[in-house]
């Protein structure tokens, strides 16, 4: 599986975003839809961009009791997405039941990742209001390791932690990586951030971005750009 660049199409409805999907002139990038535009436009967003030919990252971070994931996920894979998530925290019963509401009676699924710590935590923020007193290191490899036993395909994490995810659970083992921003580009309210290319020498699968291209003059070129520093 080779990497590849996700654009975040954190918009607030269904026009804006098939409207800037236009403006990618026949292109079809890998695109992820967040809970802002999900919660907004409903499923139907999901159908409509697939029809156009993209690569869906259904980006909803699931976390309650195991049997009620597991029905969610069930409805999520109907959607025919080709990845999704939950949080590593919900533990390895909550990751189990999803994979199994995730896998079609044909044992088709999408790629399923746990959300290790999101990218705009800080240590000392998990730390004093998480009361998570391991180091954000050890904290994101155990997670790693949880969803690795569950039977998961990968982790979202930082590309700062990408390295060693994969040198604790396999290079197969997928990291998926926001805190993305090219060179210049404003950090908005990530912590642990870098460049495409940076991701890339630390050894991310996907990298993320949103607002440096979505709220770019040329959104294609940006979204290029990054492709050109990132994919081999």
């Amino acid at each position: 599986m080779g990497k590849d660049v996700i654009i975040a199409l954190d918009f607030p409805g269904q026009e804006q975003t098939l409207a800037f999907l236009d403006r990618f002139a026949g292109r079809k990038p890998y695109v992820k839809i967040g809970m802002e535009l999900f919660y907004a436009a409903g499923p139907d967003i999901v159908r409509q961009v697939k029809a156009r030919g993209h690569q869906v990252f259904l980006d909803l971070k699931l976390h309650d009791i195991p049997n009620t994931v597991r029905r969610a996920m069930a409805s999520l894979s109907a959607l025919d997405v080709d990845m999704c998530n939950l949080h590593a925290a919900g533990t390895v019963a909550m990751m189990e039941a999803a994979l199994e509401g995730l896998t079609r009676p044909d044992g088709t699924r999408p790629l399923l990742l746990a959300v290790t710590q999101l990218t705009s935590t800080s240590e000392e923020r998990m730390r004093d209001e998480l009361w998570i007193d391991h180091p954000m290191d050890e904290t994101v490899l155990h997670y790693t390791e949880l969803a690795k036993r569950a039977g998961l395909d990968g982790v979202v994490c930082s590309p700062l932690e990408a390295g060693k995810v994969h040198q604790r659970c396999g290079s197969g083992f997928l990291t998926v990586t926001p805190g993305v921003r090219p060179v210049g580009g404003d950090v908005g309210d990530q912590v642990r951030v870098t460049t495409p290319a940076g991701a890339k020498a630390l050894g991310s699968d996907y990298i993320v971005v949103g607002r440096p291209i979505t709220q770019a003059e040329d959104p294609a070129a940006v979204w290029q750009r990054c492709v050109d520093d990132f994919v081999d």
